[in-house]
């Protein structure tokens, strides 16, 4: 008989592609994870690792046994979701939720649920949206709230799928004054061209935002750099307010502008999705959780194409 958690390891090993990766996810140490793999292989009696090294590969039979672990880990999450049916809304949820949403929306969500649904412990964590599908199949998440950008679309995950929820355009913020501050403004129509000799704000390195930023500048015929790096947008906002440079800020988190700063929609989108385990759909507490999130949504956002 083939072992669940087993099965699990062997996923995750054919998704990370390390073992210490694996080990590191699950709070395994590398030598527990090794000898449930080796384990594996004994009870199929087929060579499912290929060692090269340091590295570990998976062979053929390796990843055929992954595509029928897919579906059955996809089967015991759908068999879950009806057991938790007869339940109701009830007992823990472990949500991951990207920092500007956390900031902007949690609280609205937790209120929401805990007044339509009292039985509902919510646990929310901020994840940045590149380490939430690593999370979801882990088990550290039961759902997460992801976002994308147009032209920087997220690879298809294994194992994981997704609902969208709402759309919402970045803006460019600027000083309402930038001659006072003796900056030199391009004229062009170019909303991001123009700024191009200033200043510039950005969220960290290795973060999604800040890679949709430095190639829409790049896109536009400049490489931008900067000392400030800022993953708070209200933070952000407050220090282009203050003249410290311009940012790129999503409109979810620009719904109060500081005075002495300017906001210029851009022509692109920021779409937000709920994203949780295959098979999960069905799960009252993830039907419930994008209800709240629904109605926490500022109205323009609510309504907006996704």
């Amino acid at each position: 008989m083939l072992n669940l958690h087993q099965l699990r390891l062997l996923r995750e090993l054919a998704h990370r592609g390390t073992i210490a990766a694996v080990a590191d996810v699950l709070a395994y140490t590398p030598s527990a994870v090794s000898q449930q793999l080796s384990a594996l292989e004994r009870k199929t009696g087929v060579s499912l690792l290929e060692r090269t090294g340091r590295r570990v590969v998976l062979t053929p039979a390796g990843v055929n046994l992954v595509r029928h672990a897919e579906v059955i880990l996809e089967h015991l999450e759908a068999a879950e979701a009806e057991l938790m049916e007869s339940k109701g809304v009830a007992g823990p949820l472990r949500v991951g939720i990207y920092p500007s949403a956390a900031g902007s929306l949690s609280g609205s969500i937790f209120t929401a649920l805990r007044r339509s649904h009292p039985r509902l412990e919510l646990w929310v964590q901020e994840i940045d949206p590149s380490d939430a599908s690593n999370a979801l199949r882990g088990g550290q998440l039961d759902l997460a709230l992801l976002h994308s950008y147009e032209g920087l679309l997220p690879p298809v995950e294994p194992g994981v799928h997704s609902t969208p929820i709402f759309a919402e355009r970045m803006l460019l913020a600027a000083p309402a004054d930038p001659s006072a501050l003796g900056w030199t403004v391009h004229e062009t129509d170019d909303p991001v061209r123009k700024w191009q000799d200033v200043p510039w704000i950005l969220p960290a390195p290795g973060t999604l935002c800040h890679t949709v930023v430095t190639r829409l500048c790049e896109t536009n015929g400049f490489h931008v750099s900067s000392w400030h790096r800022v993953d708070d947008y209200h933070t952000t906002l407050g220090l282009v307010a203050a003249g410290a440079g311009v940012a790129i800020v999503p409109e979810l988190s620009a719904q109060v502008v500081p005075p002495g700063a300017t906001l210029t929609p851009l022509p692109l989108l920021r779409r937000s999705s709920v994203a949780f385990r295959v098979g999960g759909s069905a799960k009252p507490a993830i039907s419930a959780f994008i209800e709240a999130l629904r109605e926490a949504l500022p109205e323009g956002l609510a309504t907006a194409d996704v």
